[in-house]
């Protein structure tokens, strides 16, 4: 209940504040490339429940139908303003409308399309039992996954057998470790990561 309460304060404050911010990067968007401001790609929440998770849209359009991984920062179906806006995690600020409707959370295991969920295996899907967040110790560990992806021989195969088993192993860790002194330690660690 605190958690679900600061979750609503959050997100009201952040897109209150941010507004002027978030105007700006959707008139840059429209004007930088084809397509809407926003991306919109269905991802696994708590309980199974599917959901739309909002994104700044930082590629062409259609671009998901190439493959739901980028793989680098030169990835050809980046946009330039899409380059800048991930590169500062600035594409996940709309995230905040998911938390105020209640499908996210700011802290927790960051949600995933169902193709890969339905990989999981039981410990696994314990994260499964929380509401998503938008951070969390993954979301820290592997800021740099699209680079980490662009030296593999085979992105996928590295994201399936390594990368996101090592993300949900650190989801655990986060559920084991849950609070709001948590959350802000991670707040925290989040905003010094991106800058």
């Amino acid at each position: 209940m605190v958690k679900r309460l600061f979750d609503i304060l959050a997100s009201l404050i952040g897109i209150v504040i941010l507004s002027p911010f978030l105007i700006l990067i959707s008139i840059l968007v429209l004007l930088d490339s084809r397509g809407g401001i926003f991306y919109k790609q269905v991802r696994v929440g708590k309980g199974m429940k599917e959901f739309k998770l909002f994104k700044f849209r930082t590629m062409y359009s259609n671009s998901d139908k190439k493959g739901l991984l980028t793989v680098g920062m030169k990835d050809s179906r980046i946009t330039r303003m899409g380059y800048y806006l991930r590169k500062y995690k600035l594409d996940e600020l709309p995230q905040l409308l998911n938390v105020l409707i209640g499908d996210m959370s700011i802290v927790g295991p960051r949600p995933e399309v169902p193709k890969y969920v339905a990989m999981y295996n039981d410990e696994q899907k314990k994260v499964l039992n929380v509401r998503p967040g938008i951070t969390d110790y993954a979301s820290i560990e592997y800021a740099n996954e699209n680079e980490i992806l662009s030296k593999a021989t085979n992105p996928e195969e590295e994201y399936i057998n390594t990368i996101m088993p090592a993300k949900l192993k650190l989801n655990l860790k986060y559920i084991s470790e849950m609070g709001l002194t948590t959350d802000i330690k991670i707040i925290f660690r989040t905003i010094g990561k991106i800058f």
